[in-house]
């Protein structure tokens, strides 16, 4: 797999957090998972780390919303997306 350039990263960034931003937005989202989300969206936005580094621990923290019950399927399916996207990041 090739290394994406700094476009595609900054793109892919930007779509992790549009699609963070719909599930914090979802009424049907419990607020627990909300404030997991609105970290990882802080976390892009400001992490001082590598490209890799911030992909990586996003992935962790929303990883584990996807072992949560009381999660909504389509948030689930949302969650699973995000790590896809985030998964093709690298240093």
């Amino acid at each position: 797999m090739t290394k994406l350039s700094k476009e595609e990263v900054e793109k892919t960034f930007q779509n992790v957090i549009e699609l963070l931003e719909g599930m914090i937005n979802d009424r049907s989202v419990p607020r627990n998972i909300k404030r997991v989300a609105q970290r990882a969206i802080t976390e892009l936005n400001t992490s001082t780390e590598s490209i890799g580094v911030i992909a990586s621990n996003v992935m962790y923290n929303i990883d584990d919303l996807s072992q949560d019950p009381n999660i909504p399927f389509a948030a689930r399916t949302t969650i699973y997306r995000i790590i896809s996207l985030l998964e093709r990041v690298k240093d």
